[in-house]
This record gives C-alpha cells, structure tokens and sequence, in this order.
C-alpha cells in the first residue's frame, strides 16, 4: 500500500500505492500513521507524501465504509482523525507532491504538510464534502483557512468546490506547480533547502507557527468524532453516497 523511498538530505518518500485510485481505506490510514512513526523513530529530517501520476488520491474510500456498520464507522473515523494529528504533530516537515486529482481525503493531506508541489493541468483539488453529503468538521477546515485565508476557506467548503491547479495556485491552496512527472523531484528540492537551514532556529520556528494546528489536535477526546458519525448516517448523507457508489459501480 505504501513504496517507502530515502533520498539525500535524510529526506524520505512516502507514496501512496494502492491501486487503481489510491482511496483511504482503514488499512492504508493505519499503513500511513505507521509510516509517519517509523520516519520519526528511524531520525529521518523531512518527509515527502507522493501518489500516482495523475492522481494523489481520490479520498476517502466510500464503497467500503458505507458497508460499514456505526462501530466500524466510528473506527475509520477516529483513524483519520489520528492520522491528521499525527501529521499536525509531527516534529519534521513535510512536503505533499500532489502528482494529480486530490479530493475530498487526499486534498487533507495535502494541507496538514508544510508545502505542496502540484502537477500542472487540468488536475483538481479541493474538499468536495459537502457535495457528497459530508460535513467538514472544525479542525479540519482550520487547516484550510490557514493556508487560503477565512473568507475563501468559507466559499470553498460550503460549495463543496474542486479547482484546478491554476486556480489553487493562485489563491494559496497550493505554494507550485510543475510539469507532472517532476513534481516529486521538485517537493525533494524544496524540502532539501528547507533542511540546509539552521535546524534548532527552523525546527523551532516552524513548531510555532504550526501551533494552532497542533493544538486543534492535542486531545483526541475533544474532537467532535461522535457528533461526526452521526452525521455520517444523516438520511441525506446515506443517500447521497449510496448514489455516488452507485454511479462509480456503473462506470466500472
């Protein structure tokens, strides 16, 4: 599920590689979660979060859990909620090499690193949600509104909105965009300058400006997780993923 990758600098790739659209199911969350420990353990200085060309990851992996029952809800829930804490947490940077598409799940990702690189094109990214009947609870959407600003934060997420990588760099979503198969290559770059900074003052200052989102995730008990997944089961909700399956069934 994961290709694990060390480059220079004590820099080491993460890349999601479950086939065919890289979709979050609990075992990925958890294959992710490990990983980031085991980079932390192993003294690694910086993390790079890569996916397939063309595609980040498509998100949360919606056939699966709607055959979940509300416990087994509950637990891919309090998953990847650790898994954003983790991220929010961790004590190195890191870089998302957004490679293509990145909705709902991957758009997460991206936001909880330090910096994203992604491909130039007709890629979209965005936290579409509320399109599938999701909500998009606080601690995430504070992700979003520190890097594109509250009021454009507040239009992207009520609308559900994805944007196309022009668009997501000109309004912060993303810090570059580059051709796609360099985008990994280039997340590797920036990362390396980053790290050939004065480590103590860099580590420091960053832990500091990341406090906010560290905080948000300090207590996992105080994260909204039951009111969460009842909102999961909402009529409306159920009926709208129940139709976004079934039209990717009909695709397939």
């Amino acid at each position: 599920m994961l290709n694990l990758t060390n480059h220079d600098h004590g820099i080491r790739e993460i890349q999601l590689a479950r086939p065919p659209v890289n979709a979050l199911n609990l075992e990925l969350l958890r294959a992710l979660h490990a990983a980031l420990d085991e980079a932390v353990r192993d003294g690694v200085r910086g993390i790079v979060l890569s996916g397939a060309p063309g595609l980040f990851s498509a998100g949360v992996d919606v056939p699966a859990l709607i055959q979940r029952d509300r416990a087994g809800v509950r637990e891919y829930w309090r998953e990847f909620f650790a898994l954003c804490g983790s991220l929010a947490r961790a004590p190195l940077p890191l870089v998302a090499a957004v490679t293509g598409h990145s909705p709902a799940g991957g758009a997460v990702l991206a936001l909880f690193c330090d910096y994203r690189v992604m491909a130039e094109g007709p890629y979209r990214i965005g936290l579409n949600e509320v399109q599938v009947g999701l909500i998009v609870p606080a601690a995430i959407q504070l992700a979003l509104r520190r890097v594109v600003g509250t009021y454009r934060a507040e239009r992207l997420l009520v609308a559900g909105a994805m944007i196309e990588s022009a668009e997501a760099l000109a309004c912060g979503f993303v810090d570059e965009l580059t051709g796609v198969d360099q985008v990994t290559t280039r997340a590797i770059r920036w990362l390396g300058d980053l790290l050939a900074l004065p480590s103590h003052a860099m580590l420091t200052t960053r832990a500091l400006a990341r406090a906010d989102l560290a905080a948000a995730y300090a207590d996992p008990d105080a994260l909204p997780l039951d009111d969460f997944v009842e909102a999961f089961f909402h009529p409306e909700t159920q009926a709208t993923l129940h139709a976004l399956v079934a039209r990717l069934k009909s695709k397939g």
